[in-house]
């Protein structure tokens, strides 16, 4: 419990379907903290980390309106761990500060946070159980193919750059099913869900 909140950390790989359970959670009536959410924002015109960026970066990976250019800086990071490192570096503290801050203003018992890099982060220890996101390796290499329109090469060195799924499901309490209809895993999310509200 962390500010009289009861916090499931929500985890899984690239494309594993963490979108769509955060956005089922929440119409469930669960507050969400979302790190992809807070990151965009971080990132997007004005964002608080757009100066941090450049300064590593370079003008290189901005647009003539001084937008981020997101395919571009992926791909560099993507390709290079230290320089993915050094991003994370710059994204990470300031999307832990903002989802500390989102935790203390929920008005849900329950907290949903859904964060790419629980583990990576250390952010699991603020979670009182984790749930992963769980999908076999071709239906999500076809996901990460599609949706952000690499190559399968592309899409596999973004997969492989995170923590496997097997360790990922090693450290969680929970292993929620995204490779089949979506009405069956959302039955799972919300048995689970409502269990947890009970126990409470």
């Amino acid at each position: 419990m962390r500010d009289g909140h009861y916090i499931i950390g929500l985890t899984g790989g690239i494309a594993s379907g963490k979108t769509g359970a955060s956005e089922y959670l929440s119409e469930m009536g669960m507050a969400v903290v979302d790190a992809d959410v807070i990151s965009r924002s971080l990132t997007a015109a004005g964002g608080a980390a757009l100066a941090q960026i450049r300064e590593a970066f370079g003008d290189s990976v901005f647009a003539p309106d001084g937008t981020l250019n997101r395919p571009l800086l992926g791909e560099i990071v993507f390709s290079d761990p230290a320089k993915r490192r050094t991003l994370e570096a710059i994204i990470h503290p300031m999307v832990q500060k903002q989802a500390l801050e989102e935790i203390r203003e929920a008005q849900t018992p329950i907290v949903i946070l859904s964060v790419p890099l629980l583990f990576e982060t250390g952010m699991d220890v603020l979670c009182d159980e984790v749930w992963v996101m769980c999908v076999d390796r071709d239906t999500q290499i076809m996901r990460v193919m599609a949706r952000d329109r690499l190559t399968r090469e592309q899409a596999i060195r973004r997969i492989d750059s995170q923590m496997s799924q097997e360790a990922r499901m090693a450290r969680a309490n929970v292993c929620i099913r995204s490779d089949r209809d979506v009405a069956e895993t959302r039955g799972q999310l919300a048995s689970l869900a409502r269990d947890r509200l009970k126990r409470l």
